[in-house]
């Protein structure tokens, strides 16, 4: 079993692209449609722009760019993840802009091991583990890598300004 894995945890299973990937429900605040975004000038091409969650100015990030896919084309099926994710000592909400969301689900039932250091798309630091579901591959993020500090400071500064 992978560090950082524990038996029983509970995943909410998203789709990017012809993958699913995988997050801790517990970093999980909601799952919302894809909205009005407001667009921040100087951000990275990754960051959609900010949207307003509950009288929140939230960063949204686009899942498919950041892995290094093309931008995110909305549907009704698109969602986003409204997460709470330690980036160095602090905890940043983000939302997390995703093709579709699938279900929630423990994942106990199949052995998670390492991300490959090879023949994977996505640099094995994002990935805390790799399982099955319904004979396909479940990519479970590390969130906490996904993301800089830097990024979260560039961000935060070009919404203020």
């Amino acid at each position: 079993m992978r560090e950082g894995i524990t038996p029983g945890m509970q995943y909410v299973t998203l789709g990017v692209g012809d993958d699913v990937f995988a997050v801790e429900v517990t970093q999980v605040h909601e799952i919302i449609e894809l909205g009005p975004v407001v667009r921040l000038p100087s951000a990275p091409p990754h960051v959609m722009g900010m949207i307003d969650v509950r009288q929140r100015a939230v960063p949204l990030i686009d899942l498919r760019v950041k892995l290094g896919l093309s931008p995110i084309v909305p549907t009704e099926h698109s969602r986003v993840l409204v997460l709470d994710v330690e980036i160095g000592s602090r905890l940043v909400v983000l939302g997390l802009a995703a093709d579709r969301v699938f279900e929630v689900t423990d994942l106990s039932d199949c052995a998670i091991g390492a991300a490959p250091d090879i023949g994977m798309r996505w640099e094995s630091d994002y990935i805390r583990g790799v399982g099955r579901r319904n004979d396909q591959f479940v990519i479970i993020f590390n969130l906490s890598r996904l993301f800089s500090d830097a990024e979260i400071v560039a961000i935060r500064e070009d919404a203020e300004t």
